[in-house]
């Protein structure tokens, strides 16, 4: 058995094509028209009443139990970039984590919910720039010292 991808309904495939491609840097690697599949395994389906043989009205919007998760390098850069698009509906601000990670959380054009937060080899960074040694970010993040090397590396 091996995992393929997660797929989310879509309203309008061309909107959220563009929106992922234009907000994320997702690149697309099989385009069927109402179905796309992008390299990192995110999936959109147009029709998904279709697909999955129910009617429209059983398919609901903004569920709030799932999210998408991505981190971002530039975390700062991507927060202007949520800011200069004002189509996008924010769930909260910038919150931080209790292990130190910042993120923000907001709906795409089909009310999914995602979470974008900065890398955690940044968060340990930042510790580790504020004096904090490896055991007391290991300490604050809850992770062994060994952990905290693998994702520095």
């Amino acid at each position: 058995m091996r995992y393929c991808c997660t797929l989310l309904s879509v309203s309008d495939i061309h909107k959220a094509r563009s929106f992922y491609e234009d907000i994320f840097g997702l690149e697309v690697n099989q385009d069927y028209g109402r179905n796309i599949l992008f390299s990192c395994g995110l999936a959109l389906q147009q029709d998904f009443d279709w697909l999955v043989g129910m009617s429209k009205d059983r398919i609901h919007k903004k569920p709030n139990n799932v999210e998408l998760a991505f981190e971002e390098h530039d975390f700062d850069g991507f927060l202007q970039k949520l800011n200069d698009n004002p189509t996008i509906e924010l769930l909260s601000g910038v919150v931080e984590h209790d292990w130190g990670q910042w993120v923000i959380r907001f709906y795409d054009l089909d009310g999914h919910l995602i979470e974008v937060g900065e890398e955690m080899k940044m968060v340990i960074e930042r510790f580790i720039s504020d004096g904090m040694t490896l055991e007391e970010v290991s300490q604050r993040m809850d992770v062994s010292v060994d952990d905290l090397l693998k994702l520095l590396n």
